[in-house]
């Protein structure tokens, strides 16, 4: 059973960074989606980016150019690092894997993983 542990939320100013990890075990599939989703408070959750096997990446239209997701495969890690932070992201961050591969058009809206993590809380301030 895939576990995903994240890590690396916090708060930060409004222009600053963070990076987000997630720690992933137990794969049990050869092909599997990682990436990103956000729910802030009183909105709908919203896929942030993923990466497929082949490391093809897909982000929401809100965070391209600030936002990169990648992985390092030999620690079994999913990274997002988060530039150019806005109050608009603040939210709840998961982690999360889909088996089979990235079905973008579900994660975009909040939907299609199989396995989630617990959540990391990032605020950012004016």
């Amino acid at each position: 059973q895939v576990q995903l542990v994240e890590s690396g939320g916090g708060s930060v100013q409004s222009g600053g960074s963070l990076r987000l990890s997630c720690a992933a075990s137990g794969y049990t599939y050869s092909r599997y989606c990682m990436g990103w989703f956000r729910q802030a408070p009183g909105k709908e959750r919203e896929g942030v980016a993923a990466i497929d096997n082949d490391g093809s990446t897909s982000y929401a239209d809100s965070v391209k150019g600030r936002f990169t997701i990648s992985q390092d495969n030999a620690k079994n890690t999913l990274y997002l690092q988060m530039n150019s932070l806005k109050p608009e992201d603040t939210a709840m961050y998961y982690c999360a894997a889909e088996k089979f591969g990235c079905s973008w058009y579900l994660w975009e809206q909040g939907d299609g993983a199989d396995v989630w993590g617990k959540g990391t809380l990032v605020t950012i301030s004016d």
